[in-house]
């Protein structure tokens, strides 16, 4: 295979958007600190709000270094090797060089879901992650704009910050279905730190309520967002936004078909939902509209005067 290109573009979204990622992590830290110190006084009084400090702890250190590990271990993927697929790694390795960071390292998640996502708290501790599924229905052409939107993300600095959400709203679910099931009797025992009776049910029930919408929201404050800012940044890496357009839409009908809800909690991870969503449930999905995304890559496009392969990218001879 031999392959040209022009030099690395100048890429969009640098120093403010990796501050304002920095920011947003911290904010998220902040705010679950806060919500697990309450439930934790909520279980077990003045010593479990010592203990939920702790676990918040422990909780904020794990997540900076291991939200990847446990995102990837999650969905059960495999590190794919060069010799099971060199062309993709070749295919990643380029997009990363032209990206100007190391090369990801990749993955492969055991679902027919068309689908892919990136994780690592930098570009030089990152990986990508593509379905089984995916590999069936988009040709390479395709498939390279997909690869392209990861390493963006990785390249703007989305991963960490995705990959803590993921992380901290299955905790925060986890933490909600404790409180559900061992608040009762904990606030029965009449400790004069805690509410009793009808006052502390009706605190536990509040909180149990608020905690998943909680989690939901800090999906969305995370993801909208950053998957136009990641698709912009795909598009000029491969210098073809419409074959990422053409991969969105395609991906789109499979997931639609094909619904993966394994860890709901990692949804806004995937580069389209993999979750169904539609009627009213669309209001709170992870992502962005498909039609608006692609509207935006075919502009884009427009106006790079290209629609063919091979203007303003890489190309190939297989």
């Amino acid at each position: 295979m031999t392959t040209r290109g022009p030099a690395a573009p100048a890429l969009k979204g640098g120093g403010w958007h990796r501050l304002g990622n920095a920011l947003k992590t911290t904010v998220l830290l902040a705010g679950l600190t806060a919500l697990v110190l309450v439930i934790g006084q909520r279980l077990g009084g003045a010593q479990g709000l010592m203990m939920a400090g702790l676990f918040a702890v422990v909780m904020n250190f794990g997540s900076y270094w291991f939200s990847d590990r446990i995102a990837l271990a999650i969905h059960g993927a495999q590190p794919l090797s060069h010799k099971q697929a060199p062309w993709l790694h070749e295919m990643v390795e380029r997009l990363a060089a032209r990206a100007g960071m190391p090369k990801p390292k990749v993955y492969l998640l055991p679902t027919a879901q068309p689908n892919a996502f990136a994780t690592g708290r930098n570009p030089s501790h990152a990986a990508v992650a593509v379905t089984a599924g995916i590999m069936d229905i988009l040709d390479r052409r395709e498939l390279e704009g997909v690869l392209a939107h990861e390493i963006g993300h990785v390249r703007n600095r989305d991963t960490l910050i995705g990959t803590v959400a993921a992380t901290l709203a299955g905790i925060i679910s986890y933490a909600a279905q404790m409180l559900f099931w061992f608040g009762g009797s904990m606030l029965s025992r009449g400790d004069d730190d805690r509410d009793g009776g009808v006052a502390g049910a009706l605190s536990n029930l509040g909180l149990l309520l608020v905690a998943p919408i909680a989690a939901t929201l800090l999906q969305l404050a995370v993801s909208r967002s950053r998957e136009y800012g990641a698709d912009a940044t795909g598009a000029e890496l491969c210098g073809d936004p419409d074959a990422l357009a053409s991969a969105l839409l395609k991906m789109e009908r499979g997931a639609e078909a094909m619904p993966y809800d394994r860890a709901p909690a990692t949804s806004h991870l995937f580069i389209v939902n993999p979750l169904h969503h539609g009627g009213v449930m669309s209001l709170f999905s992870t992502h962005p509209p498909i039609p608006e995304r692609v509207r935006r890559l075919r502009e884009m496009s427009a106006r790079m005067g290209q629609g063919t392969r091979g203007r303003g990218g890489w190309e190939y001879a297989y």
